[in-house]
């Protein structure tokens, strides 16, 4: 699902549970006909006179009007839930309306501003603004669930409350096919939660960026030394966190002659290809030329809590020697210089 002005959501935000085959319609309709409806009510039931009738309560339908959709305007789709994507903050929903407490106003208003990025970058238009209420025009929507082009118009809100922060998200009108209608229950409390999670991600993402590019401040010189492993085999140390070294050292390699092909960082392991660097290169930084072939090698890194493992495996995935190893030591700690030459160069050989 996407907005038309290109705003793309992430699976992470907005992740639908939705066949893989089917017209729109079949994927939001419950699979058999809808012939219950043109079932007659029945009449009341009627004991001999003779006859004591029992009526048990247990599975009585309380009488009363419901608002609700009938037949195929039930939408079996499962309901979309609010990511918890900031720590602290509390989702209130009532009525369809969405309602984050945040801890502090300083948080509540990074949400805020996230907001106003996202609506900027994405050239989201604005009926109305002020500083605490954004109105914005018609947003289009395309999602595969859905047999008509949809539109939506919301109200976002921040404002104190009690000594609480909040911070609201408000589908205020909707349209399927290019025709407005009135807003339904299900409609807003499933594209509120859209807009929420689309909000929650992209926040997220900015915090996970900024802690990273603060890490990488505070550590641009990472030690690095000799090491063994449990099995006395040896290996590279880095004297940093797991996720530190996992950022640093994608900018590293590339100024050694390694062109990076893959990555995960879940599994630790960074695929690369070797060229080897003409003479000058090594000359410039003072240390001797790797003597790794011009193949393709894998990084293994291994988190050791404070400290970050590294080994090498070649193409055909045999560790290799501890020469080559002691090798990569002086140059990923030379780059490393070179990248910040303002300090000193603590890597141990």
């Amino acid at each position: 699902m996407k907005f038309v002005n290109q705003l793309v959501i992430s699976s992470l935000a907005v992740a639908i549970l939705s066949g893989c085959a089917g017209s729109a319609a079949e994927r939001r309709q419950a699979k058999d006909d809808f012939k219950y409806l043109d079932v007659k009510p029945y009449s009341g039931l009627v004991s001999a006179p003779e006859q004591q009738l029992e009526v048990y309560p247990d599975y009585t339908i309380p009488s009363g009007d419901y608002m609700g959709g009938l037949g195929k305007d039930v939408d079996i789709r499962p309901p979309q839930q609010v990511l918890e994507l900031i720590p602290g903050a509390r989702t209130e929903q009532k009525d369809g309306v969405i309602t984050l407490w945040l801890l502090t106003q300083d948080e509540r208003d990074k949400v805020w501003q996230t907001v106003n990025d996202m609506l900027q970058s994405r050239d989201i238009k604005l009926v109305d603004s002020s500083d605490d209420r954004l109105e914005t025009d018609w947003i289009v929507w395309e999602e595969e669930d859905e047999e008509e082009t949809l539109s939506s118009r919301y109200l976002i809100e921040r404002f104190e409350q009690n000594s609480r922060y909040g911070f609201r998200i408000s589908l205020i009108a909707w349209k399927e096919g290019g025709q407005e209608q009135e807003v339904s229950f299900t409609n807003k409390e499933r594209y509120n939660t859209f807009m929420t999670n689309l909000v929650m991600a992209r926040y997220d993402q900015e915090v996970r960026e900024q802690a990273a590019k603060e890490a990488l401040e505070l550590v641009k010189i990472i030690p690095l030394s000799m090491g063994k492993d449990r099995s006395g085999l040896p290996i590279i140390i880095a004297r940093a966190q797991y996720d530190v070294f996992w950022q640093r050292i994608p900018e590293l390699l590339p100024t050694l002659g390694f062109t990076i092909d893959d990555r995960n960082q879940s599994q630790g392991t960074i695929n690369v290809s070797f060229a080897q660097p003409n003479d000058e290169f090594w000359e410039s930084i003072g240390t001797k030329p790797l003597s790794y072939e011009s193949e393709s090698y894998t990084f293994l890194l291994g988190d050791l809590g404070n400290r970050t493992s590294i080994n090498i495996t070649d193409a055909a995935g045999k560790p290799v020697t501890e020469e080559m190893l002691e090798e990569m030591v002086p140059a990923l700690g030379m780059m490393m210089k070179q990248s910040n030459p303002d300090q000193v160069d603590d890597t141990e050989q």
